[in-house]
């Protein structure tokens, strides 16, 4: 059994959504004895309840009509006969004359070892688990399932959920029930033969706690996964054991944003700085800044990073800079940011787009049909959108993209041909053509204004220094990448690389912070690092 832990740095894990974990699931059962599988599921479930719980005094296992319910009836009878001192009572909702034959046998089983059934949750219980729909629920309506996922989402007791939260939808992680997706106590779920992509995007992340896994011993290659949760890239030697290297090395970042107050009285020079700034602390070599719609009195140094170097704004976007440079464009924007975007769409051959940036291209279609035609010309995008910008650019409501974030996502990336991060809760990487990351790391703290910049000058900055090493290797490299030709797509699969490794970490961050502290945007950039490898 795995703990899934995001700050661990461990290979890619491949998450299966409901189609390819139902094919992985008749494959086992057409390989082992008639209910040997459900046994399996239902001794995890049972050894996970024990070490949450292992003085528990009641436990109450609320079981639905198919196997998932099955799942837990089995558990229940396991618990009572391993934890003797425990009184174990089953709510089982289900009609026993059309239950499929393993869910029929657990019930028997059930009904063999004594348990207590009842109709209502007992008052109080130190373990509750929730066995109600699983992997083919949808959401709980009126009814007395309904009403036992409320008392089990309100408990201050832990709480294990056997595959799934009941009612989290297993593809997208939208929470489909008439109540709050966060609960009140200690929450855990048991991930059962695959990990599922709605476990850790959208409401995924709140509604099933920590997550642990058991495959049950059955193998995960016999379906392709449907997305991968990304993880960190292993550190490899540090520029403190590097000593051949110089600025050059490190690749050059070129930020474009940050109108002035002077162009529409609303000053945003700030998100450009912290975009700057972070990309100087994550390590790119050089970092150049130029301030849209910048006049004479704007200044041209940061007092506090010296180390900036400031260039006028349009200059460089159509000048010999931004052919060579990475450029990250539209923290800060404004509408300011129009008069350099068709310059960098035209010849940057690394381009990070954020903000307004987004923002005017999907006001332009002429620009969005330029975007979508660079990788044909060996140049290379990357689009860090909000789900409000990716709503603009895919003409939905942000509600829609919310609902499907992996589609919308890939969706984005498949129309503009470059690599999509969908920020939010579990953000979503994307890349044409193929399977999405899901990012685990990060939490509320980074709903502040400029976390985004931060987020958009970190993948500048790796993207600027993976490309200048061009190597791309360790964590995402390992991936299977289906149907590309891996010398054809190098320049793609660097900048996926850097969209990956900047979003852990800027998850990971936020999830060290100190708890009960505010988190400001600035705050991320001291313990910045650069590219680990």
């Amino acid at each position: 059994m795995l703990r899934l832990d995001p700050a661990c740095c461990l290979p890619p894990l491949p998450l299966h959504g409901s189609a390819a974990s139902r094919t992985i699931e008749q494959a086992a059962l057409a390989g082992l004895p008639p209910h040997h599988l459900m046994q399996r599921a239902a001794h995890s479930v049972a050894a996970l309840a024990r070490a949450l719980q292992p003085h528990a005094r009641r436990v109450w296992v609320a079981c639905g009509p198919g196997n998932n319910g099955g799942d837990g009836l089995l558990a229940a009878a396991l618990l009572r006969t391993q934890l003797p001192q425990t009184q174990v009572t089953v709510s089982w909702q289900g009609d026993a004359a059309r239950l499929p034959d393993d869910a029929r046998h657990a019930l028997q089983q059930a009904r063999a070892a004594g348990l207590e059934f009842c109709a209502q949750p007992p008052e109080d219980f130190d373990l509750g688990i929730d066995a109600l729909l699983g992997l083919g629920g949808r959401g709980l309506g009126a009814g007395p399932m309904a009403d036992w996922m409320r008392v089990l989402q309100r408990t201050r007791a832990t709480v294990l959920c056997v595959d799934l939260p009941s009612g989290l939808d297993c593809d997208s992680g939208a929470w489909l029930n008439p109540f709050e997706a966060r609960p009140m106590g200690p929450r855990h779920t048991l991930s059962l033969l695959t990990l599922k992509p709605g476990l850790f995007t959208a409401d995924g992340r709140d509604a099933a706690g920590q997550v642990w896994l058991d495959r049950l011993g059955v193998a995960c290659d016999l379906a392709l996964p449907d997305a991968w949760l990304n993880t960190g890239t292993e550190p490899g030697p540090t520029r403190q054991q590097r000593h051949g290297a110089h600025k050059g090395s490190h690749g050059d970042l070129l930020v474009l944003g940050g109108q002035d107050v002077s162009v529409d009285g609303n000053g945003m020079s700030g998100a450009a700085l912290l975009a700057a700034r972070a990309g100087l602390q994550a390590g790119a070599g050089r970092v150049y800044l130029g301030l849209l719609g910048a006049g004479p009195a704007t200044p041209a140094l940061d007092p506090l990073w010296p180390e900036l170097m400031f260039r006028p704004a349009q200059a460089s976007a159509e000048g010999e800079l931004a052919r060579q440079a990475t450029t990250v464009c539209g923290c800060g924007g404004g509408q300011s940011v129009r008069a350099v975007l068709p310059a960098l769409l035209e010849q940057s051959p690394r381009l990070v787009l954020d903000a307004d940036a987004l923002n005017a291209l999907a006001q332009q279609a002429d620009w969005r049909a330029q975007l979508s035609q660079r990788l044909a010309r060996g140049q290379y995008s990357i689009l860090t959108p909000h789900p409000l910008e990716a709503a603009r650019l895919l003409g939905y409501s942000s509600t829609q993209v919310q609902a499907n974030r992996l589609q919308a996502a890939r969706q984005l990336a498949q129309q503009f041909q470059c690599v999509v991060v969908l920020k939010g809760s579990g953000s979503v990487i994307a890349v044409p053509g193929q399977s999405p990351f899901i990012n685990p790391t990060g939490n509320a703290l980074l709903a502040t204004a400029g976390t985004g910049d931060v987020l958009a000058g970190m993948v500048g900055a790796y993207w600027a220094q993976n490309a200048q090493a061009q190597r791309p290797d360790r964590t995402v490299a390992v991936m299977p990448f289906h149907g590309l030709d891996s010398n054809q797509d190098s320049g793609l699969l660097l900048a996926l690389q850097a969209a990956c490794q900047a979003a852990w970490q800027h998850g990971t961050l936020a999830d060290r912070w100190p708890q009960g502290r505010g988190l400001r945007a600035g705050d991320l950039l001291a313990d910045l690092t650069p590219w680990p490898g």
